[in-house]
């Protein structure tokens, strides 16, 4: 292990989003890569933060509580129950703001290592930092990720 660099254990396949998604196109993609957090990147493609399902909570957290606009607030519904049909109870909803954009909750820092790093300096950066991926470069190019999921494989292959 004392031999790992973060060029032995990243994975070379960087998903990148852009900031301009919504949070809930954000979610989605999380939910369909099976992923919890990607680099972000600008209209011109260059890195400019990283977001995560951290960022995604940490949002809706702060937000008021939101109610769903396809059903009726209990206020509006107080008396009418049983004298509408339910198709009819969907005017009575209350629309949400509209959701905000990745650039707007992500983290506009993103954390390298140079991918000559050992293994034992990328877990201190990691922890330090309180983070669960660093980009990994060579120069100024992006080769790779090292997540804490790439970590713990390399704990379970000891």
């Amino acid at each position: 292990m004392k031999t790992l660099t973060a060029k032995d254990v990243m994975n070379r396949h960087v998903i990148s989003v852009p900031a301009d998604w919504t949070i809930e196109e954000l979610a989605q993609f999380f939910v369909d890569k099976a992923i919890t957090g990607a680099p972000v990147s600008d209209e011109s493609g260059r890195l400019i933060g990283v977001v995560s399902t951290t960022d995604i909570a940490r949002h809706d957290g702060l937000s008021e509580t939101r109610l769903r606009a396809d059903e009726p607030h209990d206020y509006y519904l107080h008396g009418w129950e049983g004298r509408i049909a339910a198709e009819e109870l969907t005017s009575f909803h209350i629309e949400q703001p509209p959701q905000g954009t990745v650039r707007e909750i992500m983290t506009p820092m993103v954390f390298k290592v140079d991918e000559s790093m050992p293994v034992r300096d990328i877990a201190d950066t990691m922890i330090t930092g309180r983070v669960h991926r660093l980009l990994v470069t060579h120069g100024d190019r992006i080769t790779g990720i090292v997540t804490t999921m790439d970590m713990l494989k390399v704990i379970r292959d000891m």
